[in-house]
């Protein structure tokens, strides 16, 4: 298995795609749909001795653009396999009824959280002109939990894990290790409530995700970005624990009166630019609805109130 770093100036964060060798021979995500990662890619390829018409499969772990871009394109030159879980198919494969309901969702919720309407115009112009890194569709074959794909190296066991993206998996190999997309990171925590707006209850289906990493307790994991996680069962009670202290700030901000989504993202993350307008929102929405669902908020239009004493232990259990 050899890692292939990719740039990514789009989004935050060098990507890296996987190269599994023998047949068929397989690629794990495959980096966003620009000229400077396809470039990348290539190179990567090429130090093995491939080239995007021998790739046999791809095996992506969720569509977001910075994992899936490239994969229509791979598949035009080589006819290759793609496969990725059922949720996300259709994005991938970018179906209009479905970019239609991502864009739809969007403005529903831009506006519940209270985006003010500059910013939200300013937003969805942003996403519309990065559209294009989306790449080629593909056409995909969807899997589910528990579904093996055989690789030339070792068989890949489909762990869906969904939270970060409605779609997203992890895919353990060699009884002790796995790749896990933008489940678990190296370096920042990924993002819940925006990054996908169509996942329901996204902070509660994200916190059953990393008890599932837990669960497994993988020796070592190879994220999406930057390089491999040695100690990912800590690494995944660090996210936890770090989504019941962002709780605890959410909290905070709503003893001090009722208060919107955008208008806490404004005091946990203060302003934000590019990808980040729907990240920061969408994050503080994730953590609202968690506790609405807990009856410790209630909703108020677009504004949550704080109606009862919380257990932060009991909101979020230490895993």
């Amino acid at each position: 298995m050899h890692a292939i770093a990719l740039g990514n100036e789009e989004f935050e964060g060098r990507n890296t795609a996987y190269l599994l060798e023998g047949e068929p021979l397989t690629l794990l995500d495959t980096g966003i749909a620009t000229e400077r990662t396809r470039e990348q890619l290539r190179e990567g390829l090429a130090e093995y001795g491939y080239d995007f018409s021998d790739t046999e499969q791809v095996v992506l772990t969720h569509f977001h653009p910075d994992h899936a871009g490239l994969a229509g394109e791979i598949q035009r030159e080589s006819g290759a396999t793609v496969y990725a879980h059922a949720a996300d198919a259709p994005l991938i494969e970018q179906r209009a009824g479905a970019l239609a309901e991502l864009d739809e969702r969007r403005r529903e919720l831009f506006a519940e959280w209270g985006m003010p309407d500059a910013e939200r115009e300013e937003l969805l112009a942003f996403l519309d002109s990065h559209m294009a890194i989306m790449g080629e569709p593909a056409d995909v074959t969807e899997i589910e939990d528990g579904r093996r794909i055989g690789t030339g190296e070792f068989d890949l066991e489909t762990l869906h894990t969904p939270g970060h993206a409605a779609g997203l998996c992890c895919f353990a190999f060699e009884a002790s290790e796995a790749f896990v997309g933008d489940t678990i990171l190296p370096v920042y925590t990924p993002n819940v409530g925006g990054a996908d707006v169509r996942v329901e209850a996204p902070l509660e289906r994200y916190l059953d995700s990393l008890r599932t990493l837990i669960e497994r307790d993988f020796e070592r994991v190879w994220p999406g970005h930057r390089d491999a996680i040695e100690e990912p069962t800590g690494r995944a009670r660090y996210i936890v624990d770090h989504h019941r202290e962002r709780t605890e700030r959410v909290l905070d901000v709503l003893e001090g009166g009722p208060a919107n989504a955008w208008e806490v993202s404004a005091e946990l993350f203060g302003d934000l630019e590019g990808i980040h307008v729907m990240h920061g929102p969408g994050e503080a929405y994730a953590h609202l609805d968690h506790l609405e669902r807990a009856g410790v908020v209630e909703r108020d239009g677009k504004e949550y109130v704080l109606v009862s004493d919380p257990d932060l232990e009991g909101l979020i259990p230490p895993a």
